[in-house]
């Protein structure tokens, strides 16, 4: 580990080192990680893809939107799959769980000891209003990640006009039908996985043309 080179300090919007960089060590892991769950209140979509992508350079955003989305279609808390599949990347299963163990330790503690102080309060208006008003922060932290990511898709394997049509689907049926998740993932994602499929053909896409999912081999800086 030692000699590699530390990308962690470069200021946000260098994108030339998008991805160049990587945790150091174990306890380097855990401690991004706690610092990511201590910022994580409500919007920790937002909160992820700043640290990781922007500031860390952990991941590019085309790697950070591959594994989101399979964090997503894993049975489980998204961040938690995420933290999972991020440790493992580079220092396999001890990395997987010093980013699990970064993730939960404190805010587990911090949360237990607010619903304890939140119990003889909960029921009063000006608490109630708060809440609200929390909520709709995070909604809008969340909405702003996304558009964040969207130029990430033009690597994508699929048509333009399919990427907006699956986006507009899936807007329509969460918000307007009120469609379970789980069924909107088995149906439009099934759909775009096997249109994904059929596009870049049993072999995937060659070397040369370093598809939307080629990243570094596990291990490397």
């Amino acid at each position: 580990m030692r000699g590699m080179t530390n990308y962690s300090d470069m200021k946000d919007g260098d994108l030339a080192r998008l991805g160049q960089s990587r945790p150091l060590s174990l306890g380097q892991l855990f401690w991004a990680f706690t610092w990511l769950s201590l910022q994580g209140f409500g919007g920790v979509l937002a909160v992820v893809q700043r640290e990781l992508v922007d500031r860390k350079r952990w991941l590019t955003r085309e790697q950070f939107v591959e594994e989101w989305a399979v964090a997503q279609v894993l049975p489980g808390a998204n961040v938690v799959n995420l933290s999972l599949m991020v440790g493992d990347r580079y220092f396999g299963w001890r990395g997987g769980l010093a980013a699990l163990a970064g993730l939960l330790t404190f805010p587990v503690l911090i949360v237990l000891a607010l619903a304890m102080l939140f119990a003889g309060v909960s029921d009063q208006p000006q608490v109630q209003g708060a809440m609200r008003g929390m909520s709709a922060v995070a909604a809008g932290m969340i909405a702003a990640a996304g558009l964040r990511l969207l130029p990430s898709l033009k690597k994508n394997v699929l048509p333009a006009p399919v990427q907006w049509a699956l986006i507009a689907l899936t807007f329509i049926a969460i918000v307007w039908l009120r469609v379970r998740l789980i069924w909107v993932l088995a149906v439009l994602g099934g759909l775009a996985a096997l249109w994904a499929y059929r596009q870049l053909g049993p072999t995937g896409p060659s070397p040369r043309q370093g598809g939307p999912g080629q990243g570094k081999p596990k291990g490397q800086p």
